[in-house]
Order: structure tokens, then sequence, then C-alpha cells
């Protein structure tokens, strides 16, 4: 039965491209942490954020009245209200004539090159093309731009050897190698045979820059637009206090009879004048998640999290069975599950654990009268030896895992006592959250464990269904009359 039964714990889910983007930058993480920069360690000087102010008031998008204006911060640049902000009250006002999104490249001279390929690869190749044009018109936003984030993807291999044994460096090389690959296509189809389009050779270096840009700096959940970047607003940084996220953007028409556009920021919270406006990037990210977009981590627990991917094995003589029931019940041959610090195991976990090591004396639950009734009878344990299996192999497995981290929870948690350098606060952060998961999958099981000799198995439920044993279950005997 064991042999067939096939838990992976390394490396997690595959890394999703994108179909959608989450929200802005953010770069340092410093203690205590109380707000997230989107700059790079190096804030753009002075006269070019001016530079950046004046296009902007040029255009008509600012003015002495916007409640907010571009600062400086300990942790970069950032949006620092210029009176008091009340709750809900409008912090900014983006025209479409100042979006970059894939309506803008089309409209761009390399719109017709790019109508074939992913959304976010065009306006990664509009963002690279304008950056290297001296006289583009976004010039000003460029340069305020950082160049490059703290996002995993930027990392020297030494700073990525910190994050050994970690499921967010098995994501990140498998980003670093999708970028790669991106490239090359992108190379062959579009840059080779157009150079003309560009006003210099666009190197790898330069992908990886935009994607890191768009990751980490694009607004997503807007009516019509999954890939905006939105100079100004882009600028506003993340806060893990605020527990707000529906309603802080969103887009609006122009005026009563304008088919123009508006990108409207709000203020979750009320600010008081010289404070920073800040707003929550995403309450469901993990912190492997927004170290991968932004370059930071948070120190609240339920941020810690560890993909537990089970599979049902070809081989097992009742794949198909276990496949047609995984499928009616919403999973599939194989299944990830995220468990989260302090929170209980998913509710499918268990009964997807149960049915991929079904096999034994305990098959005969896979036989088709059962196949509409099977879900509820896995969703509580099914015999002591499944139920035993199951333990064994998520304990074995947390066990392989937390051997290949080169440090113990104790040793990064002295680490953190010390001053250290936002990456490598990162990469202790990471993996003392993974290893803690971790921790607490093995005790769930080992509690478990401890509890097998207690627990009711299918057999013992089905006769006192048919009122042959007690509650205490003692067998009830009947006398032939």
């Amino acid at each position: 039965m064991a042999t067939h039964f096939t838990l992976s714990l390394s490396p997690p889910k595959p890394f999703k491209n994108f179909t959608s983007f989450t929200k802005i930058p953010s770069l340092h993480f410093k203690k205590p942490l109380f707000i997230t920069s989107i700059q790079s360690p190096t804030t753009p000087a002075a006269p070019v954020v001016q530079t950046f102010w004046k296009w902007l008031s040029d255009q008509g998008v600012v003015s002495a009245k916007t409640p907010a204006k571009i600062g400086v911060v300990p942790q970069g640049l950032g949006l620092v209200a210029q009176r008091d902000i009340s709750r809900n009250e409008v912090v900014l006002e983006i025209p479409k004539k100042l979006w970059i999104n894939p309506d803008a490249v089309a409209a761009s001279e390399i719109g017709n090159v790019c109508s074939g390929v992913k959304p976010w690869v065009s306006v990664a190749l509009f963002l690279i093309r304008e950056k290297l044009k001296e006289d583009s018109i976004w010039r000003p936003y460029l340069d305020v731009l950082p160049d490059c984030t703290n996002s995993t993807i930027f990392w020297s291999e030494e700073e990525l050897a910190e994050l050994q044994g970690t499921q967010l460096l098995s994501t990140t090389l498998g980003v670093k190698s999708y970028l790669q690959s991106e490239f090359l296509k992108v190379e062959e189809e579009i840059l080779i045979p157009h150079e003309q389009l560009f006003p210099s050779p666009i190197t790898l270096d330069d992908f990886f820059w935009a994607f890191g840009i768009l990751r980490s700096r694009s607004f997503s959940r807007l009516r019509g637009q999954n890939l905006v970047l939105i100079p100004l607003a882009d600028l506003i940084n993340h806060s893990p206090d605020i527990t707000i996220e529906d309603g802080v953007y969103d887009i609006k028409g122009a005026g009563l009879f304008s088919r123009d556009l508006i990108f409207s920021l709000r203020s979750p919270i009320s600010v008081k004048a010289g404070e920073q406006v800040l707003i929550q990037y995403n309450l469901n990210m993990s912190n492997a998640e927004l170290a991968m977009d932004y370059g930071f981590i948070e120190v609240k627990p339920d941020r810690n999290m560890y993909t537990l991917t089970l599979q049902l094995s070809e081989s097992d003589p009742f794949f198909g069975d276990k496949l047609d029931i995984a499928e009616t019940n919403g999973l599939g041959e194989t299944a990830d599950f995220d468990i989260v610090l302090g929170n209980p195991l998913p509710p499918t976990l268990l009964p997807y654990l149960r049915l991929v090591a079904v096999g034994g004396t305990d098959a005969f639950l896979l036989e088709s009268i059962f196949r509409n009734t099977i879900w509820g009878h896995i969703e509580l344990p099914v015999s002591r030896a499944n139920e035993e299996l199951i333990c064994r192999v998520v304990r074995d497995a947390c066990k392989s895992a937390l051997s290949g981290y080169p440090t113990t929870i104790e040793e990064d948690e002295k680490l953190k006592g010390e001053e250290l350098n936002p990456r490598l606060e990162i990469a202790v952060g990471i993996r003392a959250g993974e290893k803690k998961v971790l921790q607490q999958i093995d005790q769930i099981f080992k509690q478990r464990e401890s509890e097998l000799d207690e627990l009711e198995y299918y057999q013992e439920r089905r006769l006192k269904d048919l009122g042959l044993v007690g509650e205490q279950g003692e067998i009830i005997f009947w006398e032939s009359k």
C-alpha cells in the first residue's frame, strides 16, 4: 500500500505566470516592520523627484491642493499627506493617458510586432524601449523607478544560497528559468527581426528588470484592467497593520459626459498631515509570495506557509478509480495544500490523504456502489492501517524536508536579533517560517498517531449503523427464538 503513496514537500506548486498581477511594490524589511517601501536601496535624487512632480503637474494630475505628495521616507519614496486625510478620502486621481498597459503598447510604434505576445511581455518590452530612449515622454516617470528590488529574482547566487532547503528557492529558480525561456522566444520573434524599432540591444537583465517592475508595481482587479502601471499611485507603500484591502482603488469615469477613465486611489484609514498614506497590498499572500513579488516579508505568523503536494501514483492498481473520485470532488491527480502557521489543516487534506493511501482490505470502498458516498466515508478515519500510513508518510516527509535546511529554527531566531541586510533578513525569516510550519504539521500527525487506538473507523461506524455495536463499542448479540 505504501509504495503507491506519493507525498512531495518540495518544490511547491509551480510558478504561475501573469494571468493576473497583484498590487504594488516594496523593497525594504527593517525592524520594527511598520512600513515597506517600493524603492531601491538608493532613493532617487531630489531633482529627479522634482522633475517627476512637475511632469505630473504639467499633465494636470497634481497641484498644490493634491492631498498627498511624494516624500522621502526611511524606506525610500512614498506618498506623504499634505493635510489631514480622512478614511476613504480620494488621495489621487490618475487619468488613462498616463497609464502604461497593453492599450498603450498597442498604440505605440511596437504595437504591431507585440500583438501576438503575452500582455505582460508586451508591456515589459514597452518599458524597456522607453527606458532606452533618451527623449521618451515617460522619462520623468522612468527615472524614479528602482534599478531592482529585493525580490528574490534579483538575488546573487551567494544570497540565494541562504534560501537552501526552502520552497521559495525552488520557486525563484523556476521563475528565473521561465524568464530566460520567455526572453529567448522574444529575442527570436521580435528583437532580432525588428531591431530597428529598438534604440539599442535589449538584454536578459533588461527583461528581468521589467518583469520585476511589473510584478511589484502593477495594479490588478480593476474594471477591464488586469495589468496596468499607474505612475505616482505606485509609490504608495504597504503597512502590515492595515487590514482593509477592498475598495482602496478603482476605475471610474472622468465625468458625466466623458468617456475618459480615471484611476482613483483612496486612503483606507485616516492619516494626519506629514504621515505616510499606506495601503494593504494583499492579505492572502504568504511571506514567500511577498518576497518573490515585492522583496519583503512580515513578522505575522499567518504569513508563514508551506505547501504539501500530494499525487496519485499511476502505478497504483486503483489509479483510475481514485482519480475519478478526486475529480468528482474538485481535486485531481496532483493536489496542493497550503498549510498556514497557526491555522487548522485544509479541510480536504485528510480525505485526499486517505484516498491516496486506500488499498488492501480497504479497497472495497473504491467500488462503484460507493462512488457517490465514498468522500463522506474518507472524511472520517477509514481503518487503523490507513490512518497509521498517512501519519507515517507525512511525518517522514516533514523530517526529510527539515533535514534539507542548513540551520535550525533556534539558529535562525538568534540571527534575527542581529543587524542583517534586507535580503539576509528575508532569507532567515522565510526559512524559519517554513520550518515552523513543518514542525506544526509533524506535531499534528504525531498527535494523531497517539490517538489511533481511540479513533472510530469505517467498520465500527458501519456496525453501529446496522445496530450491531453499542454506543460503548460492545458487540450486541441476539438469541434466536
